[in-house]
């Protein structure tokens, strides 16, 4: 019998997850109920997406700004470092910034411009090209910055990023000297010593400054990458992922996930008697059309996932098979030759580098 109805993704509510709770359980009998109560059938390959801060609240993988602090001063002994590339961010960085500069006694702050890299903007790009400053070669200093660009407030937060990141450092007893750069070798021109915050650029950057000579150098990752006094961690991505949890707390990206997704999956298989699969997320690739912010800030999008989603996508354009192999045929001919060409063997292949797989993600 064909099918009528394509994907369809359901939003489960659960219990608030606190530590220690047994997530696989909860998971489970959420998942349960919700069927129960909508009537709604398991079928094979369906899939149970968790979000990763139940997890990681399940676990108690919570480390504090103490801590944080004390990961610095092990690392960075002479209280000098330059921090490079952090997102602009009170949820996502403003608490972790707040740890480094406890840990520390002078931060250069290099920041990248006009914005962010996942989007959010010290200048805009009007403003920008009014300026005439190159970004891929200009630097500046926070005095030249203010004089060429002034005040420049957060679209949505209203937050004056400059601003409230030197408060941060300043509050913990700590000096900072900002730097605007897109290279972030331009910091070792004033400290040997880095801490590199980017996400997705983190191993490139990383080697940019070990070869360029750095002296100590580690990225966001290295920290909290093992327990710091009895704090959480992740050993695959440190402070990478954390959220705030309060001013002096914060969240880590969950760690041992494989055990979480395997246990969702084999009971709600073993219940349903269909394959069912689970995966634990993150921040996708959302792109907000106000402020122009992408929702990119975790390391990775899925920390944890079940064998049955490992692959690539092997799709087929339809529009390019309706419109060239198939153009003389309409209607339930058209119909039949399509569902026909996708189970075709071939297809059963990599659609990589196949014309009918053109434009598909």
């Amino acid at each position: 019998m064909a099918r009528y109805i394509g994907t369809v993704s359901r939003g489960v509510r659960a219990p608030i997850i606190r530590q220690g709770d047994d997530i696989v359980e909860i998971v489970v009998q959420s998942v349960l109920r919700a069927a129960e109560s909508e009537q709604i059938a398991f079928r094979d390959k369906d899939v149970i997406s968790v979000t990763e801060a139940v997890v990681a609240r399940a676990q108690g993988n919570y480390a504090s700004v103490n801590q944080v602090a004390q990961d610095i001063r092990r690392k960075f002994p002479s209280g000098v470092l330059g921090v490079v590339f952090p997102i602009l961010s009170r949820n996502r960085f403003a608490v972790n910034l707040r740890g480094i500069a406890r840990g520390a006694k002078k931060i250069y702050l290099q920041l990248s411009y006009p914005s962010d890299e996942v989007g959010n903007r010290l200048i805009s790009a009007d403003d920008l090209d009014k300026s005439k400053i190159n970004p891929w070669t200009d630097v500046l200093d926070e005095a030249m910055y203010r004089r060429i660009f002034g005040d420049n407030l957060h679209p949505f937060t209203g937050v004056d990023y400059v601003s409230y990141y030197k408060e941060v450092i300043e509050k913990e007893g700590c000096e900072v000297e900002f730097i605007f750069a897109n290279d972030p070798r331009v910091i070792l021109g004033h400290c040997p010593d880095v801490l590199t915050c980017d996400i997705h650029t983190r191993k490139y950057n990383l080697r940019l400054l070990q070869e360029a000579g750095a002296g100590i150098v580690y990225n966001i990752e290295s920290i909290l990458s093992e327990p710091i006094d009895g704090s959480g961690y992740n050993p695959s991505f440190g402070m990478l992922g954390s959220n705030k949890s309060t001013e002096e707390t914060l969240k880590l990206f969950p760690r041992d996930c494989e055990a979480v997704v395997e246990g969702i999956a084999r009971r709600l298989s073993e219940i349903s008697g269909c394959q069912i699969e689970a995966m634990i997320y993150g921040d996708g690739a959302f792109r907000d059309p106000v402020g122009q912010i992408w929702e990119l800030a975790d390391p990775v999008v899925s920390p944890a996932y079940t064998a049955g989603l490992e692959g690539v996508p092997n799709e087929v354009k339809l529009k390019y098979l309706a419109d060239n192999d198939f153009a003389g045929l309409s209607g339930e001919e058209l119909n039949e030759a399509v569902v026909d060409y996708i189970h075709d063997k071939s297809l059963k292949q990599t659609g990589i580098g196949q014309m009918v797989s053109q434009g598909t993600t």
